[in-house]
């Protein structure tokens, strides 16, 4: 059967490279919400790509590179990014993932080209993404599947997903250009952390007094010279922290970071790494960020003018439950911090699967005991969980023992 493309565009060449063979069903990922959380808004996502020499460049310090960096205005290119995350995310007993603890079911139709469905797929294994931007108004991220073909593209007001899987769409308006009061999630920020640029800057955000900044040589990525930026943890601040070190290798022309890799203390392959395999940062095809939805496809409209009010009544009970919980206050200090948040009225009964608030099925997590009580901790090899019977959550990129001590302290 002839392959879908997820885009009816000009054939500008956009879909040539790593074209899927075969077709069956995408394995879906999934981890517990709280670590999700975390992984996805502090650290980012992920290919161990092997250099091709070290080129010979003029000198520079840690601060001269990081003012490059934030220096950069390249706000147009394409090109293709390999992901590969890692991070030891336990399997059920049969051989499940953590899907359906997660809610990884997204049901049929337009819902499955949600951006928000894929985003969890990410969580392990290794995906190929072909990336286009075009300044704030044109963004393109496709995640080619051996399965199918996904694509995210944003192009002025307008924002489409599609799943080739099922030949589902997902529509919205940009947030940007939403009515004031419309509250829309920003469906382009979705994906758009999925490029070494993005990690980076949530990397770079991190640095303070506990963090050891330096430049480790050079480096060839993607066909272009870069520097290798280090960024580790003082170990004498950071005795609890999961991380071991995080490189970027930065373009030596335009500061436009282009590999980005997190290893873990534990050492072994990297627990992230993202990185271009080629890029180009001319002005991408005008038609990269045309679409329109394939003949018989199941179009899904997110807030439209019918829908306003169920919308909003979501949104505020949205908002509602956020403000019941106490909110999420940071224990300890830089590569040690632990989040804390409190789930209001506890951790339902049963919602594990077992027979208490903190008994995971299988035996999934854990059971620790403290001065805090009892519960359950959830580990990866780069952030662990802390959830207690009670209903607090202890997250971070540390190991169980700092997990348990912020329980031990907050009780």
């Amino acid at each position: 059967m002839a392959r879908i493309r997820p885009t009816q565009v000009a054939d500008d060449g956009f879909w040539d490279e790593d074209r899927p063979k075969g077709r069956h069903k995408a394995v879906r990922y999934a981890v517990p919400v709280a670590v999700a959380g975390i992984a996805a808004a502090t650290i980012g996502l992920v290919p161990a790509l092997a250099s091709t020499g070290d080129p010979d460049l003029p000198k520079i310090t840690a601060e001269e590179l990081i003012s490059k960096i934030a220096a950069s205005d390249a706000e147009q290119l394409s090109g293709s990014v390999k992901i590969t995350t890692d991070l030891g995310i336990p399997s059920l007993p049969g051989g499940g993932s953590l899907a359906d603890l997660a809610g990884g079911q997204h049901g049929d139709g337009g819902a499955a080209a949600s951006p928000d469905a894929k985003l969890i797929e990410l969580a392990s294994g290794s995906h190929t993404l072909r990336v286009a931007a075009d300044g704030p108004e044109r963004q393109r991220v496709s995640i080619i599947e051996k399965a199918a073909e996904y694509s995210v593209i944003h192009n002025g007001d307008e924002v489409w997903a599609y799943n080739s899987a099922d030949n589902s769409v997902y529509h919205a308006k940009s947030p940007e250009r939403s009515a004031k009061g419309d509250h829309r999630r920003d469906l382009p920020e979705d994906l758009s952390g999925l490029t070494p640029q993005k990690a980076a800057e949530k990397a770079l955000a991190a640095v303070d007094d506990t963090t050891e900044v330096k430049v480790d040589g050079t480096a060839r990525v993607a066909g272009r010279d870069a520097y290798q930026l280090l960024i580790r943890p003082k170990q004498s601040d950071a005795a609890h922290s999961t991380v071991g070190s995080i490189r970027i290798a930065v373009d030596a022309d335009n500061g436009v970071p282009l590999k980005f890799t997190l290893e873990p203390k534990s050492g072994g392959k990297a627990a992230i790494d993202v990185a271009f395999t080629q890029v180009d940062f001319g002005k991408p095809k005008a038609s990269t960020f045309d679409f329109t939805p394939p003949k018989g496809a199941k179009v899904t409209e997110e807030s439209r003018t019918g829908h306003k009010a169920e919308a909003k009544a979501k949104d505020k009970a949205k908002e509602k439950g956020l403000q019941e919980l106490s909110g999420l206050n940071v224990v300890g200090k830089g590569w040690d911090s632990v989040a804390r948040l409190d789930l209001p009225g506890g951790l339902p009964a049963g919602a594990s699967g077992g027979g208490g608030p903190s008994e995971f099925p299988g035996g999934l997590g854990k059971k620790v005991k403290g001065d805090f009580g009892s519960g359950t901790v959830l580990s990866t090899r780069l952030v662990n969980a802390l959830i207690t019977d009670d209903g607090k959550v202890f997250v971070g990129a540390v190991d169980k023992s700092a997990l348990i001590d912020a329980a031990d302290a907050a009780k």
